[in-house]
């Protein structure tokens, strides 16, 4: 097989956006031809991709912003994401092939890649190779990361998620509920609620779409106020946390997945509360704590293989889904932490 040319379909990007993307935004790439080969003093391998992930961070990378802490895509290549991968060749030593890697990498079907900072090589094990862009990849690590270093949580504090059956909330109720919290979370579904409740053990949970006063709903499930609030969505949420937040509270700012689809970011209204109530509010990027990421590993790992903990995936099959897949994110249709399977391995 090393060394044929092969067809590799793509997912390219078309151009800059505003608003909600569209699965428009993207198009399927057949009849591009690859050679299955790491070029000699390259130092490149060549990868094929297993899972992709669909992450709303993407979303920022779809405009023309250099200030951000990642790049924007470039108008006419192909998406990058975080995958899983297989190393069919290699001209670097750290890689030989068989080596499964999970990183960056591109919405394609083979990717030949040369800058190996992001990557990680991924030791065969009982657990889903899909998994190492979930549960044991960035959005986990970003749970982990951001409940214990941001959180600062003590137990018996009061704990709300929101978004909190995504790829993140989900892991942060059950490492909440691990560290003796009382959990509550929110999601825009019943069929999240439910999981929230009956499989990943939150205390309680609502659909916030079906509640006319996020306020009084926030006050319903915590008539004694809230210590931590991890916030995924912004928007107003954060609103209503912020005026239910108890005296020394914490508020991880995590996403704003409320605020990725419209053009006017909206203004945030109850901010005074941060001074009354000392509360701290702190965003983070996973990236800042990677010198954690082996005892996250050893830590997640353990607890799963302990039956402690749970993870939810909604895994689209072939790359083709890869628009959809991502595009669903914003309109809350997935169940659980977005995957794309391109091939079996």
């Amino acid at each position: 097989m090393v060394g044929e040319m092969v067809e590799n379909k793509q997912v390219i990007f078309k151009g800059y956006i505003e608003g909600v993307p569209k699965e428009t935004d993207m198009e399927l790439k057949v009849g591009n031809m690859i050679k299955l080969e790491a070029p000699k003093g390259s130092g490149a391998f060549l990868v094929k991709n297993l899972y992709l992930s669909c992450d709303p961070y993407m979303r920022g990378r779809m405009r023309d912003f250099q200030g951000s802490y990642v790049p924007p895509f470039n108008p006419g290549s192909v998406i990058e994401g975080f995958g899983v991968s297989e190393v069919l060749d290699s001209d670097n030593p750290n890689l030989r092939p068989g080596d499964l890697v999970s990183g960056l990498t591109g919405w394609e079907e083979y990717s030949l890649i040369y800058k190996t900072e992001q990557l990680r090589k991924i030791e065969p094990d009982d657990i889903p190779f899909s998994y190492y862009v979930g549960l044991l990849g960035m959005p986990g690590f970003t749970a982990y990361a951001g409940f214990y270093e941001v959180c600062a949580p003590k137990k018996g504090d009061y704990v709300f998620v929101s978004a909190a059956s995504g790829a993140v909330g989900q892991l942060v109720g059950q490492l909440a509920k691990l560290h003796g919290c009382y959990v509550v979370g929110s999601a825009g579904t019943s069929e999240k609620v439910d999981i929230l409740k009956n499989k990943l053990g939150f205390d309680e949970a609502f659909n916030y779409k079906e509640e006319q006063d996020l306020d009084a709903a926030l006050k319903r499930y915590f008539p004694e106020g809230i210590d931590i609030y991890f916030d995924n969505v912004g928007g107003a949420m954060l609103d209503a946390a912020l005026l239910n937040m108890r005296i020394h509270g914490r508020i991880a700012v995590c996403g704003m997945v409320s605020q990725h689809s419209i053009s006017s970011p909206e203004g945030q209204h109850n901010l005074l509360a941060l001074i009354s109530r000392r509360i701290r509010m702190q965003g983070f990027l996973q990236s800042d704590y990677l010198h954690l990421f082996p005892r996250f590993l050893e830590n997640v790992i353990s607890l799963y293989k302990e039956g402690k903990i749970v993870y939810i995936e909604d895994m689209h099959e072939g790359l083709e889904s890869g628009p959809a897949a991502f595009v669903g994110l914003f309109s809350g249709k997935n169940v659980g932490k977005q995957v794309i399977r391109v091939a079996y391995h």
